[in-house]
């Protein structure tokens, strides 16, 4: 029972972390149409203090608010992923637990060599990380195999081994949680910029074409202010799936630590128990 109270905890706080996105996305749209409307649309931007009017000459943020309606869309996005890359970050480093992994791996296999299963518990309850709570569970399952008679040895082996892919597979969503959302974003954040740039595009040759003779500063202008969208967007896209990449090599370490502490457990046993 005591090496569930983990998994137990993580479980209770998955309800206030399953609506996170639902609260936190909306919040950071009105956010980000604030600063589209107030920040980049003050009147300091344009010409004659009117955001109707051109932006100042060499006035970014001007431009940027010229990108038109997809831009606090594309700011949402960018604002999502500095947010769940800082809450991956928060929780990722807590999985990690105290220490370095690796070292509490070999601890733990030096306990197991040593016939020591309190031992290497205590070492877990040190560690405190997501490979820790699969580790106790899986001596825990150990420790009472080794006080059960009347089973056949690969039939406790399997036993310790399923109790460690079923603490595994309650570990990992945790790991792997709102990493969907920075893919997603990484997907279709270059795609809403181009569908922007296409319509800032659109407006732009379509002034010129009532506006007679074709004026170059003002295709330069509204060129500039299309590609607005492209820029927000592929740079938010670049920065989504690096961390993605990032996220997903460190939870591939851990598992990879889970499965090698999970084999030291079961060959110890096989070796070493009765």
């Amino acid at each position: 029972m005591t090496a569930a109270k983990p998994t137990q905890a993580k479980q209770q706080g998955g309800g206030i972390s399953a609506i996170f996105p639902f609260i936190v996305i909306p919040v950071l749209y009105v956010v980000a149409y604030i600063v589209w409307a107030k920040v980049f649309g003050a009147s300091g931007n344009f010409v004659d203090g009117d955001n109707n009017k051109d932006p100042l000459p060499g006035n970014y943020a001007g431009t940027i608010y010229k990108g038109g309606f997809i831009v606090p869309i594309l700011l949402t996005l960018f604002f999502t992923v500095i947010v769940f890359v800082i809450e991956r970050f928060i929780t990722l480093t807590q999985a990690r637990g105290a220490g370095n992994i690796d070292a509490f791996v070999r601890g733990i296999k030096g306990f197991l060599d040593r016939s020591d299963v309190s031992g290497a518990m205590a070492a877990c309850d040190k560690q405190k990380g997501a490979v820790a709570n699969v580790v106790r569970a899986g001596l825990t399952k150990y420790q009472e195999m080794l006080g059960i008679s009347g089973m056949e040895k690969d039939e406790k082996v399997i036993a310790i081994q399923k109790e460690v892919e079923e603490a595994t597979s309650l570990e990992l969503p945790m790991l792997e949680k709102n990493l969907n959302i920075l893919a997603t974003i990484a997907s279709i954040a270059t795609l809403l910029g181009l569908f922007g740039t296409v319509l800032g595009m659109i407006r732009s040759f379509a002034a010129l074409a009532t506006a007679g003779a074709p004026d170059s500063t003002a295709l330069a202008t509204g060129i500039s202010e299309a590609l607005i969208n492209t820029a927000l967007g592929i740079g938010t896209s670049a920065l989504a799936i690096i961390f993605y990449n990032f996220f997903t090599s460190r939870i591939d370490g851990m598992t990879y630590r889970i499965d090698e502490a999970g084999y030291s457990l079961t060959q110890t046993f096989a070796a070493k128990g009765h």
